[in-house]
């Protein structure tokens, strides 16, 4: 193995472990935030695309676009490493940071959001609902019952 297959190598470790960290980011965004089956949809698509985008530039600006088995070893034991080592110490201190951020800025935004709520929604919600109360259509019931037709009927019955 020469220098320059050598120092790839170390390229895509790093590599590896920049991808172990994007894993780690949308995981702890999962942990810290609940949401819908839709975004988390969206989440992985966004997470594969990013880490092909991540794969074409190390590969293009590494190694010239050719493609080596050494590559995909060194990309495979820097997502192991970093998954073993950095991981969790990684995640406990972002998911601690992130709760930490969200209590202290959680007051003021619901303070916010309560305001807006009472001052801008409210009314245009009320106003909504007299609009509503004042010009109630109704619409004719339509009953729809199947005749049967004489003539039809007895050509079919013969």
């Amino acid at each position: 193995m020469s220098l320059n297959q050598l120092y790839t190598l170390v390229c895509f470790i790093l590599t590896g472990v920049v991808i172990g960290i994007l894993f780690d980011v949308f995981r702890i965004f999962r942990r810290s935030f609940k949401t819908s089956d839709i975004i988390t949809y969206i989440h992985d698509f966004l997470f594969w695309i990013l880490t092909g985008v991540i794969l074409l530039f190390s590969i293009f600006t590494f190694n010239n676009g050719e493609l080596r088995g050494y590559i995909f070893i060194g990309i495979i034991f820097g997502i192991i490493l970093y998954i073993l080592i950095f991981s969790k110490y990684f995640i406990k201190i972002f998911v601690t940071i992130i709760s930490f951020i969200k209590k202290i800025i959680g007051y003021p935004i619901k303070i916010l959001f309560s305001f807006i709520n009472k001052h801008i929604f409210s009314p245009i919600y009320n106003i909504f609902c007299k609009f509503k109360r004042n010009f109630k259509f109704k619409l004719p019931k339509i009953n729809f019952k199947i005749r049967k037709n004489d003539k039809l009927s007895n050509k079919i019955q013969q």
